[in-house]
C-alpha cells in the first residue's frame, strides 16, 4: 500500500467508526449493554486506527491545500475549523468516557457520553465530508 491510498483508508475508517458510534447508541437504547459495549469498543479501536493512519499520512505526506475558490471554500474551511477544533478535545472525551464506563460508573459515563457521542459522531462525519470535498469534488490540480 502507498502512502498516497491513506487517505482514502482514513475515510473508510471514519466512516467504519461513524457506523459502529450509531450501532452502539441504537443498543443502548434498546438496552442491550453488552452489545453497547462491543459496538463503541469497536468504535474506540477503528478512530485509534484512523488516527495512527492519519498522524503516519500527515507526518510524511504533508498537507494538502484546498484549491477551489468562491462560496464552495468558505464551506469547506468552515467544516475544515470546526471539525479540526473538535478532533483535538475527540480523543480526551473518548479516553474519559471508556475510563468511567470500564470503571463501572455508569451515571457518570451516561453524563459525559451525551457530550461524547455527538462531538465524536460530528467529527467522523465532518473527517469524511472533508476527504470527499478535498480528493473528489474539488480535488487539486497537479
Amino acid at each position: 500500500m502507498s502512502i498516497s491510498s491513506l487517505p482514502t483508508v482514513n475515510a473508510i475508517l471514519n466512516s467504519l467508526a461513524t457506523v459502529f458510534i450509531i450501532v452502539g447508541w441504537f443498543h443502548i437504547k434498546a438496552g442491550r449493554k453488552e452489545s453497547h459495549r462491543k459496538s463503541m469498543l469497536a468504535a474506540v479501536a477503528t478512530s485509534t486506527l484512523f488516527l495512527a493512519s492519519y498522524l503516519y499520512y500527515h507526518a510524511n505526506a504533508g498537507a494538502t491545500r484546498f484549491t477551489e475558490e468562491g462560496v464552495v471554500r468558505t464551506v469547506y474551511f468552515s467544516i475544515l475549523i470546526t471539525h479540526t477544533v473538535l478532533a483535538a478535545i475527540t480523543p480526551f472525551l473518548v479516553g474519559t468516557t471508556v475510563v468511567v464506563a470500564l470503571r463501572g460508573n455508569f451515571e457518570r459515563h451516561r453524563r459525559i457520553a451525551r457530550w461524547t457521542l455527538p462531538i465524536w459522531l460530528y467529527v467522523s462525519v465532518t473527517g469524511v465530508t472533508i476527504y470527499l470535498m478535498l480528493y473528489h469534488l474539488w480535488p487539486p490540480t497537479a
